[in-house]
């Protein structure tokens, strides 16, 4: 892809209101100054403004993801919930984990009926979907790192829902295409459909969430999960067949984890423990690949290609069957990530041949559906403060249901846990009794927002979104640049592929390379094109201090600058 300087322009949108110039920027270079990668340039932005005006990482990341609770709907939230992994100037390495939790109603069985079938429906569409939303928690739990108050901070995205701001063609697209979702899922109008079909430039303002972000802004984390927007929540659940109670939101709180820290090759790896499975699978990947010493072959080579997958093969049937809450199982991570338990799972490893996955794991499951929405924030600031956030309703627009008077969507992520062995959920990921559904537990998690240490200063910060696809991605990223010295755009850009155990597919993007392809398939690897993997925000520091930071070319991605 054509690198382009920060002070570019790939794509302007102008029509006539507040909000109405997208300049979508997708290559930076810079040196001594903030930048800040996310999914919506209006986003990115507000980040940036935050950066110019003392703010750090801290402060950015807050702003970021308030603004892309406003312009990016589909998976910016208030209504949901993230992990975040960051380390400060200082050398403090923290994650916090904001992860939504299974309401005090719910039960192991709560998606059966009565001749003990599981309805995927049920826990991927309205207000039964919904989990506890730790969002805004956790925002006031990052607070504490930040310089600037929170009421400062969330001025950008009151600005952004009370002005409106113009939609891109992606936008647009979705929007339409879940019309039917919405009118199904609400009791009530919402901004999100109109009589005419939604296009490039059209206005959308959200008198209704700006109200809500002034109430937040004046009172603070109390107003939301005990003040008026808890009763709009709670009034929501009753217009339908929800159970978050109001003792269910009073009591959420953000959990501060150690962040799981392994090294590979000379580096430092810092990403998110337990609930996400993300980190605990890169690591099991990035151990067993280096077996073979990737750094031998070229990326998207059938050598290399093969190794990855194997690896994602087995670290795939361990998430199935040992992963979940830590507060709720034992955690066993240190066995997982060790080099004696993964030299053994290595030994079934055959350079000629696809290992079959019934020989690595013993769930079996029937077919997939697939979803890939959720957000990345990227954030590295002058002072050397770096924030890594991934954040998420679940499915695109979570559960499709907007509270009503509150103006903003509910995540759908109690369809993350295992809502029955054996029966996958909307990624196709497939659990046991380590991620059944129970009261107050949170629900296992893909997300693997992750940083990379060199000499114990930050070499790069790195998330995507993609469901399970999000580790995979990761691990791609990182190995392109460690292992195949690429710089942020190609590792970024790359076509990627995907593997999880179950199905047993190689999912592989529309331009991966087609003798690799073949390759693979005379080997015994069913392979599956899909359009998209992922859409990765990458930030790279090299040797001589030069920060480049990548938004990914797959979507309206964006990147801001102090």
């Amino acid at each position: 892809m054509k690198k382009i300087l920060y002070t570019s322009i790939l794509l302007s949108i102008a029509v006539s209101a507040q909000y109405t110039d997208i300049n979508i920027i997708k290559d930076v270079k810079v040196k001594n100054k903030g930048v800040v990668v996310s999914a919506h340039p209006l986003a990115s932005e507000a980040g940036a403004k935050i950066l110019k005006q003392g703010g750090n990482a801290f402060d950015a990341v807050i702003a970021t993801q308030l603004a892309l609770a406003v312009v990016y709907p589909q998976a910016g939230n208030i209504g949901g919930g993230g992990f975040l992994v960051a380390t400060t100037a200082e050398g403090k390495k923290t994650a916090l984990d904001y992860r939504e939790t299974a309401p005090s109603k719910a039960s192991f069985d709560m998606y059966w009926d009565k001749q003990g079938n599981a309805s995927t429906d049920l826990s991927q569409n309205g207000r039964l979907a919904v989990g506890v939303p730790g969002s805004i928690s956790g925002m006031f739990e990052t607070l504490k790192y930040a310089k600037l108050p929170f009421a400062k901070l969330i001025e950008p995205a009151i600005d952004l829902a009370e002005k409106g701001f113009a939609i891109t063609e992606q936008e647009a697209g979705l929007l339409n295409s879940h019309k039917a979702d919405f009118l199904k899922n609400n009791k009530n109008k919402t901004v999100f459909v109109k009589d005419q079909d939604w296009k490039i430039g059209d206005l959308i303002i959200q008198k209704e969430l700006a109200e809500t972000l002034k109430r937040i802004q004046k009172a603070g984390e109390k107003e939301f999960y005990q003040g008026k927007t808890a009763d709009l929540i709670l009034a929501e659940m009753k217009l339908g067949n929800g159970i978050v109670q109001p003792q269910d939101l009073k009591n959420y709180k953000t959990k501060e984890r150690t962040p799981l820290v392994f090294d590979y090759k000379g580096h430092q790896i810092i990403s998110m423990p337990l609930p996400s499975s993300g980190g605990t699978l890169l690591a099991q990947m990035l151990k067993m690949a280096s077996f073979e010493d990737l750094s031998k072959y070229q990326q998207n080579s059938t050598e290399a290609v093969q190794i990855m997958v194997e690896a994602e093969r087995r670290a795939y049937a361990d998430r199935a069957e040992y992963m979940g809450d830590p507060d709720f199982i034992q955690d066993k991570t240190q066995m997982l990530i060790s080099d004696d338990y993964l030299k053994n799972r290595w030994k079934s490893y055959n350079p000629k041949l696809a290992t079959p996955s019934k020989d690595v794991g013993n769930i079996i499951i029937p077919n997939q559906k697939e979803s890939t929405e959720t957000t990345q924030i990227s954030i590295l600031d002058k002072f050397g403060n770096a924030v890594s956030v991934t954040t998420t309703l679940n499915g695109l627009y979570g559960s499709k249901t907007v509270v009503s008077g509150a103006g903003f969507f509910l995540n759908n992520e109690m369809d993350d846990f295992s809502i029955k062995p054996g029966v996958p959920n909307m990624f196709g990921a497939v659990g046991g009794e380590a991620n059944k559904i129970e009261p107050g537990k949170r629900m296992l998690s893909s997300m693997t927002p992750t940083l990379v240490l060199k000499d114990n200063k930050i070499k790069i910060v790195v998330g995507t979104p993609g469901g399970t696809t999000i580790p995979t991605s990761v691990f791609q990223a990182i190995v392109g640049v460690i292992d195949f010295k690429q710089n942020a755009n190609f590792s970024v850009n790359a076509p990627k592929f995907h593997h999880q155990w179950l199905p047993e597919l190689v999912m592989t993007e529309k331009n991966f390379p087609e003798t690799t392809i073949k390759s693979l398939e005379q080997m015994n690897y069913k392979i599956q094109r899909i359009p998209q993997i992922g859409r990765t925000e990458m930030i790279l520091v090299d040797d001589n201090k030069t920060i480049h930071a990548v938004a990914d070319g797959r979507g309206d991605d964006s990147v801001g600058v102090e």
